[in-house]
């Protein structure tokens, strides 16, 4: 039995989770938890004894001074709370760790003991994998569940992988069997430039979760950060010329095979995620009508 001492009583919690290694190419997974974290300073509650679930080989303890005393990390898994005030109050706990090495039905299961003692109405588990995309494009995130209704529901695609999976596959699955509603978001990062941070793949994730929620998510530097990042591999790439006209190739393919892309419901959701984050006083005033052609803007 769990016991959550000095944990509030949630509102309309939901989970979210996220695990450094093989499920999360480029950071991009891990460094969205980690943005949650910062930006609504949330507050450790747990940490899962890293005795049961790591190899300290492979996932070696990191030695630090504080005040001339040394200390040791130990590499874990972390829970947080964070509370979201507003119109629409919910909170979020994060989960933030890495993949484990070991045990991980005994893992999943802590997890979930933690889920449902603290009411979690939805787990939500960030990934980022590998693929063919290319930088200069929207990254693809995909939404996927292994709940039929939960498919139809929220409009995710309910999965149909078969092969080798990490940690989010075998949590999502534990959940699934647990009667928990849970979903994955993964976000595909160029193979090209797979090395982290990837920026633009975190603030995709971000903008899913948001979406899935329906929670307004403060940004921070986010934007400016994807940015700088699509600039400098801009830069890159113009360096070299097999890897610009593989770039270019990319960019083809997606455009040929993703015109929906620009469709009707994808701006809806662009326009709605536009509206979250403006200023709330700002969302009385009724739009100011178009300039007529050629007036100039200052009187």
């Amino acid at each position: 039995m769990i016991e959550l001492e000095g944990v509030p009583e949630l509102v309309d919690p939901v989970m979210v989770a996220a695990f450094e290694g093989w499920n999360d190419a480029g950071d991009a997974a891990s460094t969205a938890v980690a943005h949650l974290d910062k930006e609504w300073k949330g507050e450790v509650f747990a940490a899962l004894d890293a005795e049961d679930y790591y190899d300290f080989q492979v996932n070696r303890p990191t030695v630090w001074l504080e005040d001339g005393a040394r200390k040791i990390t130990w590499p874990t898994t972390r829970l947080s709370v964070v509370r979201v005030g507003g119109a629409k109050p919910r909170d979020l706990v994060l989960v933030r760790g890495i993949e484990p090495s070991m045990r991980w039905r005994s893992f999943c299961n802590e997890i979930l003991g933690f889920a449902h003692e603290l009411g979690v109405e939805l787990v939500v588990i960030l990934g980022a994998l590998l693929g063919d995309t290319p930088h200069t494009r929207p990254v693809p995130v995909s939404g996927v569940t292994s709940d039929p209704d939960l498919a139809t529901r929220m409009d995710l695609e309910e999965t149909k992988y078969e092969g080798p999976t990490g940690i989010v596959g075998i949590l999502q699955e534990a959940c699934t069997h647990a009667g928990v509603p849970a979903v994955s978001l993964w976000a595909a990062v160029p193979h090209y430039v797979s090395q982290p941070p990837n920026p633009k793949a975190t603030l995709a994730l971000i903008n899913r979760l948001e979406d899935l929620i329906d929670l307004p998510i403060p940004l921070g530097d986010l934007p400016e950060d994807a940015r700088a990042w699509q600039v400098g591999v801009d830069q890159l790439a113009a360096e070299d010329s097999e890897v610009a006209e593989y770039v270019q190739s990319l960019e083809e393919a997606r455009d040929t095979a993703e015109l929906p892309e620009a469709s009707g419901e994808a701006i809806a959701r662009d326009f709605e995620r536009y509206l979250r984050h403006r200023d709330p006083d700002d969302r009385t005033r009724p739009p100011k009508p178009p300039r007529p052609e050629g007036e100039g803007g200052d009187e």
